[in-house]
């Protein structure tokens, strides 16, 4: 072959190599938008030294302090201003064993951030015609109207339960014989049954109770009610709660890496960081009564069953981007409509959950909170078009009340720093999109 042959094929094979590594990086040009920006896959694109920068090293040291102060392993955030994301870096651990630092790409459990992603999964099916809000759960016109769940009710109120009952924690469920979510053990022992139960066994389980109170004239916050909307989704769809979220929620919001969470570290996806509790935690009984001592966090509560409730696994920056695509701002296309925005950010009172989140003040102020052994997360937008988002793979002694902690962290750095936050969007993948560190 001459010189030139050689050279052409040399040329030939670098340009096939650049390309596959583009549509690694890209979701591809079929999706861009209508201004030319390309969607970038965010946990093959970001690391932390993209988000490296001498005006933010402050901001680096008031976080690491933080997690010194609380004993926490390791950490992630997002920052967003108007759909556009600013910063992406990871903290410390995401493995300590392995020795593997924390990068924006990692994975983590966020608890009952879950909930925003199946209330989302819900305004979905609403849109379509597939359901309503105010569509009954149970009894004979019902969405689980099976003919065991119906026989097992004994307490008529639970007819009256509605959709956005289940949405608002005004669904008639409390906690007087412990969440259901939470008491594997005690409802196995109760029931006399020698393995966990699965969720069509523990609804029957919990429909033989009666309500705490009249559904609608109250609330509690319910993991079991989420439960209920992810087997609602189930039941409309005709797909399994995570293959449905994923195809018609998730994927069109650009997020390619959220999964239901599994058990066990042994079991952890591909880039699922390592969980830690605090200090002198003590083992406690394997959730399925097998008798062995487990770490709280492998083992001691059946996360996976948690299913909607809270058992979505993400990166900090695919979190940010489905936020982005649910709020109503438009640099991010939103995958559900204004109307469903309004509805699921409407405030009330103080004392009326959102649907999906904790809480949605007039002002632009949200707020998302999740807590679980060896996880804490926190989603906060502010009046000013920001959204800061922070995933902690450690859990302290404060429990869900760590995130109040993580609010002020919040406050603190925004203070400080917002002004100096570098103006580009790790979102898209552009010419036109201005990286500058």
């Amino acid at each position: 072959m001459t010189k030139s042959g050689i050279r052409l094929v040399l040329t030939t094979a670098a340009a096939i190599a650049v390309s596959a590594v583009v549509l690694a990086l890209n979701f591809g040009t079929e999706n861009a938008e209508p201004d030319g920006r390309i969607p970038v896959n965010l946990n093959e694109t970001l690391t932390n030294e993209l988000s490296d920068t001498s005006d933010l090293a402050g901001l680096d040291r008031k976080i690491k302090a933080y997690m010194a102060q609380w004993n926490i392993k390791g950490a992630s955030l997002a920052i967003m201003r108007n759909d556009s994301l600013l910063y992406a870096k990871g903290y410390g651990w995401a493995d300590k064993e392995k020795n593997t630092e924390m990068e924006p790409k990692h994975i983590m459990r966020v608890a009952s951030v879950s909930k925003l992603i199946t209330a989302t999964g819900i305004m979905i099916l609403q849109e379509r015609g597939m359901l309503s809000l105010k569509d009954t759960v149970f009894g004979p016109g019902g969405i689980l109207n099976n003919e065991e769940f119906t026989e097992a009710i004994k307490d008529r109120n639970y007819y009256k339960i509605t959709v956005e009952d289940l949405l608002r924690h005004k669904g008639g469920f409390t906690g007087r014989a412990g969440d259901p979510m939470f008491s594997t053990r005690t409802i196995m022992l109760q029931n006399r049954l020698t393995k966990a139960p699965d969720h069509d066994e523990l609804v029957k389980i919990i429909l033989r109770r009666r309500l705490g109170f009249v559904p609608g004239t109250s609330q509690y916050y319910s993991n079991f009610g989420y439960l209920l909307l992810s087997m609602i989704i189930e039941k409309v769809s005709g797909e399994s709660y995570e293959e449905f979220m994923q195809k018609n929620v998730l994927h069109p919001a650009g997020c390619r890496d959220m999964h239901i969470a599994r058990n066990y570290y042994k079991e952890k996806y591909a880039g699922e960081v390592r969980y830690y509790l605090q200090a002198n935690d003590e083992q406690v009984p394997e959730y399925n009564n097998s008798g062995r001592m487990v770490e709280r966090c492998y083992g001691g509560n059946d996360i996976t069953s948690l299913s909607g409730a809270g058992a979505w696994v993400t990166s900090v920056p695919e979190l940010a981007r489905f936020v982005a695509s649910i709020d109503g701002k438009p640099n991010v296309p939103d995958i559900i409509s204004p109307e469903s925005v309004m509805a699921m950010t409407e405030w009330f009172d103080e004392n009326t959950y959102s649907l999906g989140w904790n809480d949605t003040k007039p002002n632009g102020e949200w707020t998302r909170t999740g807590t679980l052994s060896g996880t804490s997360a926190l989603i906060k937008t502010y009046p000013n078009g920001e959204c800061w988002i922070m995933v902690m793979n450690t859990s302290t002694w404060k429990g869900p009340g760590q995130t109040r902690f993580t609010a002020g962290l919040f406050k603190t750095l925004r203070d400080s720093y917002s002004d100096k936050l570098p103006s580009r969007d790790f979102f898209y993948s552009t010419s036109r999109n201005e990286q500058r560190p």
